[in-house]
């Protein structure tokens, strides 16, 4: 699967003058470019990142207002729907929890066009019922719904359960405008109605605005006609009466008449910085793990070069090579262009920074050294634990202290070398380190018998 392709732009409609439109318009492409900025790896992992990023270009540069419908199964998502539209354009089941996945509708009735977006439009999305069941990814898709939309209706017909003020709650977080729709009121009496938005009000007194209760019968229940013909004779006929939802059309047309291009500009410079800083998480994890599998690496690398090595200073050239080898592959995991004897002169510093760790290796070494001297060699056996495990340590530390430098761009910030690889040194578990290096050198003992010294 390729990777390498750029994302697409849309030239800005030179004719919106708006500072809000085009800072919003700024903010999605400079995202974009952050997404060409990503490695291979990473854009395979935010690729869906990236086409939801192509798409808010398209939606803010279009005019695009999208218009999401929340709500329980049966509470008449799917019809008000249909009744806003003036066809049927999306299913409704009697038994409830129909819609499966997200559903998108011009609302072209409504006439609403963002000023100087000739191609703006407004859609309506239906979503899958919030509490459904083994709706996991379907409740998923409903939240990335709602965080690219730019208004949201939640539609409920009775008092909230705990269920609905927990999601309207969420919902309410995501910071765009909220009409709370409670439909199939035909079944109320006038003042089970009064009395039914006088409860919704003061629940969600502080979450929506009273005059944001909207009251509608999407798909009314039928009515019995009783017919009298001229003859004085009756007949029962059953119908069914027009939708009733103009307060609604007319709430949401008076929200976007008075912030439309605003939510527009607002929702997409949100829905860019979110996806700015998963970018920047992303990149930061993936990084991370990489460099810490190589430091480990590294440093099993330098803790069985030195352990098996029965010439002292080979044991030092080695081990120095090594940690010069890590520290240059650790630069290009962060994308930071480092000569060899650059990533040798980071090393020394960070030696030199560690103090006690040094000396440490050194002592060690030369301990091991003189054994190595007075048996020819033979000690080697006896070294080869607490040798190899000293140089991996080492190692370790070099490594994690040269990643805090690649992570801060190449700089040791306000701290300094010390100060930074002292902390290093605090946090790190210096027993469990050293005894898992032990492991791994004696794991390499049993695998390749002839590494062993004593053979």
């Amino acid at each position: 699967m390729s990777t390498d392709s750029s994302p697409e732009t849309t030239d800005p409609p030179p004719h919106v003058d708006d500072e809000r439109y085009q800072h919003a318009l700024d903010s999605v492409r400079s995202t974009l470019d952050r997404f060409r900025g990503c490695s291979d790896q990473e854009k395979d992992l935010l690729r869906r990142d990236l086409r939801q990023m192509q798409e808010m270009e398209s939606k803010l540069t279009s005019g695009r207002v999208e218009i999401v419908v929340f709500g329980e199964i049966s509470t008449g998502k799917s019809a008000l729907i249909n009744a806003m539209v003036g066809q049927a354009v999306t299913e409704v089941d009697v038994q409830g929890g129909w819609t499966r996945e997200i559903w998108h509708v011009a609302w072209d009735g409504c006439g609403y066009r963002i000023p100087g977006l000739g191609s703006s439009e407004v859609v309506l999305i239906d979503t899958p019922g919030i509490n459904e069941v083994g709706g996991a990814h379907r409740g998923e898709m409903a939240q990335d719904a709602a965080r690219r939309s730019d208004m949201l209706l939640f539609v409920t017909d009775s008092d909230l359960n705990e269920t609905e003020y927990s999601a309207l709650v969420s919902l309410a977080a995501v910071n765009k405008p909220i009409i709370l729709v409670l439909n199939k009121v035909d079944l109320y009496s006038p003042d089970q109605r009064k009395r039914l938005h006088e409860v919704l009000a003061q629940r969600l007194d502080g979450v929506i605005q009273p005059e944001n209760i909207v009251e509608t019968s999407a798909d009314p229940r039928d009515v019995e006609y009783i017919v009298e013909a001229a003859n004085g004779t009756t007949t029962s006929q059953w119908r069914k009466p027009k939708p009733n939802i103009e307060a609604l059309q007319l709430k949401m047309l008076e929200v976007l008449e008075q912030d439309g291009l605003a939510l527009l500009a607002l929702n997409a410079a949100m829905y860019s910085a979110d996806k700015s800083d998963r970018i920047a998480s992303l990149k930061l994890k993936i990084r991370n793990d990489r460099a810490n599998q190589h430091i480990w690496g590294y440093a099993v690398v330098k803790a069985t070069t030195v352990a098996f090595n029965p010439a002292p200073i080979a044991d030092v050239i080695g081990g120095g090579a090594v940690d010069v080898a890590m520290v240059w592959h650790l630069a290009h995991i962060y994308g930071i262009e480092m000569t060899w004897a650059n990533a040798e002169k980071l090393v020394k510093s960070i030696f030199q920074a560690a103090g006690w760790v040094t000396l440490g290796e050194l002592t060690t070494h030369a301990i091991m050294w003189s054994l190595k001297a007075v048996t020819l060699g033979w000690g080697s056996v006896l070294t080869v634990l607490p040798q190899g495990a000293a140089a991996g340590y080492g190692s370790y530390i070099v490594g994690q202290s040269a990643k805090y430098y690649f992570e801060h761009g190449a700089s040791w910030g306000s701290e300094g070398p010390k100060s930074v690889v002292q902390k290093i040194l605090d946090k790190t578990d210096r027993k469990s380190v050293i005894q898992n290096l032990r492991d791994e050198i004696l794991k390499k003992l049993r695998i390749n018998q002839h590494a062993n010294p004593a053979n």
